[in-house]
């Protein structure tokens, strides 16, 4: 793998010389079913599990690095369907997952109404057959 690689999803690969994000959060949970009990607590049992959410959060500016085209190229991903995997730039595979959304802000706005900068977010959600 590529020292400079971060993440990727599927064919698009977050780099530190490209686009790259700040913050990634990572949110799994487990599903318990609660049967009611007189007098006392609900009976607990377990059912799976959850949902397992990842959210990068990061800034675009394409003058020092990534492209203006980097955000439509996620929108597009989002918009074919297709599950992807996700893996960290070392190689370690997270899972297979759906893009759910893609955010942006566009701040600095320059001549032509181009941003200097923009904040973004992709919201990734685990794939289970």
């Amino acid at each position: 793998m590529s020292s400079d690689r971060l993440l990727s999803i599927g064919m698009f690969i977050f780099t530190t010389d490209g686009l790259s994000y700040q913050e990634l959060e990572r949110r799994m949970s487990w599903n318990w079913a609660a049967a009611p009990r007189f007098g006392a607590r609900d009976a607990l049992q377990f059912t799976g599990p959850g949902e397992d959410k990842i959210t990068l959060n990061g800034v675009l500016v394409p003058e020092v690095a990534g492209k203006y085209s980097d955000i439509a190229r996620l929108r597009e991903m989002a918009d074919s369907g297709q599950v992807q995997d996700v893996t960290l730039g070392e190689g370690d595979v997270l899972g297979q997952f759906v893009i759910v959304a893609v955010d942006h802000r566009e701040q600095n706005i320059i001549m032509g109404g181009r941003a200097r900068r923009y904040d973004f977010a992709v919201d990734l959600l685990r794939y289970q057959p």
